[in-house]
């Protein structure tokens, strides 16, 4: 008697359904899957993001798309039909998360940051098979792209990283200060400079901020660049402080890297 209410759990946890969810919650979940690299149905889904990805670029070159509309339809219709039941699998399978009961871990799916973002994809996907505003199709077409952005979800490997990038926040973030500190330094310095001398390029701080941008990360166009012995003497030094803040964040990053890796192998 005492163990008749655990039975209708456990012939719910061993049904084929049951058994199913199971199932597919380990091969799309990278961190509950058993064997090394990444799940046949994850790589399937890769595949399936870089061909909507490369679709959707592709159909921005008229040369490319003229004539073949049909086709690239199509294909977006597949990859839409794809996605959609890829979102509902997730939503099902969210259940199988433990901490928290089984409504309130597909709701936490639902809006989260991935549930949110399959869901604009597969809006964007099937808007133009709805609409003939041709804005929309534009903006729905560039959406497209950021399928990209679903592939941080297939690997372990990327989200150990995407983890060890956040557990250097607190540097990254001091660096990033620092950055913007030497810019408005430069961008000010000049405009007291040379503001008069080139009202264009200097004549304001935002404008001037461009070649405090440019000068700081060591591109130099060239299209802008003072002519004074002061102004000279203030890109040197945002030049140089440059080498040093690109050089930091570098540091940073490589060092949680190689944490990642470590750990991953360790593993």
């Amino acid at each position: 008697m005492l163990n008749a209410p655990n039975t209708p759990k456990t012939q719910k946890e061993d049904s084929p359904i049951g058994e199913l969810r199971r199932l597919l919650y380990r091969h799309l979940e990278p961190s509950v899957w058993p064997n090394a690299g990444i799940s046949p149905l994850n790589w399937f889904l890769i595949a399936a993001i870089l061909v909507g990805t490369v679709a959707a670029i592709l159909q921005t070159e008229p040369l490319i798309s003229s004539g073949r509309e049909a086709l690239f339809r199509g294909l977006e219709l597949g990859l839409g039909l794809v996605f959609a039941l890829e979102y509902l699998v997730r939503f099902w399978i969210a259940a199988e998360r433990t901490g928290h009961g089984i409504a309130e871990n597909r709701l936490r799916f639902v809006f989260s940051f991935s549930g949110l973002l399959d869901l604009a994809i597969i809006v964007a996907t099937f808007a133009p098979f709805v609409t003939a505003n041709l804005l929309v199709l534009r903006l729905a077409r560039i959406i497209r792209i950021v399928r990209l952005a679903k592939l941080g979800r297939m690997s372990a490997a990327i989200q150990r990283l995407s983890a060890a990038v956040a557990s250097r926040g607190v540097e990254l973030l001091f660096t990033m200060g620092l950055a913007a500190t030497v810019l408005v330094f430069g961008a000010t310095a000049l405009h007291l400079l040379e503001g008069e001398l080139q009202s264009e390029k200097f004549g304001s701080i935002p404008r001037a901020m461009w070649w405090s941008v440019v000068t700081l990360t060591t591109i130099g166009y060239g299209d802008v660049y003072p002519v004074t012995v002061g102004g000279k003497i203030v890109a040197s030094i945002v030049a140089v402080a440059g080498i040093g803040l690109i050089a930091m964040p570098t540091g940073i990053l490589a060092a949680a890297f190689s944490d990642a890796f470590r750990t991953g192998s360790d593993d």
